[in-house]
């Protein structure tokens, strides 16, 4: 089926927010029940300064009165970094420990998820080149685990983009799991590059 890319605002994306976090569970292999706790923690997102976000809809069928939005297959979105954000402190104690700090201009890129059966198709490229397009920030950055020679189709997105890595095996509180911390200087050009490299 062909998708339809377009961008939400923060009334839109809670409304759809059961669908967003369904493609979340589904695109994580989560089970079911994690939509509920995580629901309080994107919607409280929304309301943070600078959020923006993008969606994929199935194609519109038509109707009687006209074309309807299908269902929800991919979400994107992410605001400004800033002290006092649980993310934002943990990456910045990373650093800290490396004697380095983080940026004072950056969106962090908080969720990019695409529903499997729409996985390979390039939407999530469209997603995070549209979520990136319109942002004033001079950085952005996001974490993804720790994949073996990151063979997996996230982390081939953010290296085809330029990400490079800020911390290694990274791990936050309350998950075992390791994590990467990328990081890109903005903004995008037409082929994935910005006009002006990081240092």
């Amino acid at each position: 089926m062909d998708t339809v890319i377009t961008s939400l605002d923060a009334g839109e994306f809670r409304d759809r927010l059961p669908e967003a976090l369904g493609v979340y569970v589904d695109a994580m292999g989560y089970p079911p029940q994690v939509i509920r706790s995580r629901a309080p923690a994107w919607m409280e997102h929304s309301h943070r300064d600078g959020w923006s976000g993008v969606a994929a809809f199935e194609s519109p069928r038509r109707r009687f009165l006209g074309h309807a939005r299908g269902p929800l297959v991919a979400i994107c979105y992410g605001y400004r970094g800033a002290p006092g954000q649980w993310w934002y402190e943990q990456v910045a104690r990373g650093l800290g420990d490396q004697g380095r700090q983080l940026p004072t201009d950056y969106v962090e890129l908080t969720e990019l998820h695409v529903s499997p059966r729409y996985q390979g198709r390039g939407i999530g490229t469209e997603l995070l080149r549209r979520f990136l397009a319109d942002r004033t920030e001079r950085s952005v950055l996001l974490s993804t685990p720790e994949v073996p020679e990151e063979a997996n189709g996230a982390w081939r997105l953010y290296r085809s983009l330029g990400f490079s890595d800020v911390l290694r095996a990274y791990r936050f509180e309350g998950d075992a799991r390791p994590f990467a911390v990328l990081s890109r200087s903005l903004p995008l050009t037409q082929h994935g590059g910005s006009r002006e490299q990081p240092s």
